[in-house]
């Protein structure tokens, strides 16, 4: 074989060493078309360039890719990874379109083989850093690798959290997938204890810890859509309906995902799905869409919103209207203030 196949099949042997924990011989051998003494040679080529191979002892042996002392050399000098793990960082809050899940994974990569004073410089220059962006809520870095390296080995995770009414308890969890809106980060995953899937908002965890138990990845429902259900419909007293005559896109343009759930509904029109425990709020809410519209349901909501189209009459001044003044509720100015109505958890 020529060096050039040499080296491609090195750097295969390495991104598969990425890809999962461990790898028996034999298995590296089949997805490389070689023999095991090949994919010893390359294990050794690897160790040579400073990349942490250990071997993995037990029935059929392997070898996994673990944390070294030290970057492999001729890839990153101290200045570059430092450069590049706080842009990762940055990156995978989101802020940048299309981005984040890939950083995401790159970081864990990266964090995987980073020697811990490198660590330990990253978290320094990432806790004297302030990004000016939107208002959201602020999620642990460190949160985001634990979680995501634990959805890449198939490893559950505890932790601490503390639910929507203060109670905090200790969770255990299989991880499935990251859902990021522009406010807030949330996870899918099954609940052990509970038997079922649940979201969970990540600012609301603390102590996350990668366990050694392995898991079996379960059929799951689409992480986007359960997580868009999760946070609009399922923590609410109430859950709207309402057929809005305009096309879908032009709806979703004007209703954020993680405030509403839009279905086209045929014929240029769409049917708007949200919760909210306050049902002049939800009034005013659709009222702001801007387009014309039908409540389907509930049927309180029919009524909230002619107790404000009476009240926005008489502040016009149009006659024969009176307005009666409805103190706001605390529900009501908190959904209004956040722009976001909350979490199933």
């Amino acid at each position: 074989m020529t060096v050039e196949g040499t080296t491609e099949r090195v750097l295969r042997l390495l991104g598969l060493l990425q890809r999962r924990p461990s790898w028996t011989a034999a298995e590296l051998a089949a997805e490389l078309g070689v023999t095991d003494r090949s994919v010893r040679r390359d294990v050794e080529r690897l160790r040579a360039l400073g990349y942490p191979v250990h071997a993995v002892a037990g029935v059929g042996g392997g070898y996994r890719l673990g944390a070294g002392t030290r970057l492999p050399p001729l890839l990153l000098d101290d200045e570059e990874a430092i450069a590049t793990a706080v842009s990762l960082r940055l990156a995978s809050g989101g802020t940048v379109a299309g981005t984040g899940e890939a950083a995401l994974r790159a970081l864990a990569k990266l964090d995987q083989v980073m020697p811990p004073r490198l660590r330990a410089e990253i978290r320094a220059v990432h806790g004297a850093t302030d990004t000016l962006v939107g208002p959201g809520v602020e999620v642990d870095p460190e949160l985001l690798v634990t979680l995501a390296r634990a959805r890449r080995d198939a490893v559950r995770v505890r932790f601490r959290y503390a639910g929507r009414h203060g109670d905090e308890r200790e969770r255990t969890v299989e991880p499935v997938r990251m859902v990021a809106t522009s406010r807030r980060w949330y996870l899918m995953a099954w609940d052990v204890d509970r038997a079922d899937w649940r979201v969970f908002r990540l600012d609301r965890m603390r102590d996350a810890t990668a366990t050694t138990w392995h898991f079996r990845p379960r059929e799951h429902p689409d992480p986007v859509a359960h997580v868009q259900r999760s946070v609009t419909e399922a923590p609410y007293r109430y859950s709207a309906r309402v057929r809005v005559h305009a096309p879908p896109d032009r709806v979703r343009e004007r209703v954020p995902p993680q405030v509403g759930r839009v279905e086209d509904d045929g014929d240029g029109r769409c049917v708007l799905v949200a919760g909210g425990d306050d049902l002049d709020w939800l009034a005013v809410h659709v009222v702001r869409i801007g387009f014309d519209a039908e409540i389907l349901d509930p049927p309180e909501l029919r009524d909230a919103a002619a107790r404000l189209a009476r009240r926005l009459a008489a502040m016009a001044g149009q006659p024969g209207t009176s307005m009666r003044c409805v103190p706001t509720t605390e529900s009501s100015r908190s959904a209004s203030s956040s722009g976001e109505p909350g979490s199933a958890e």
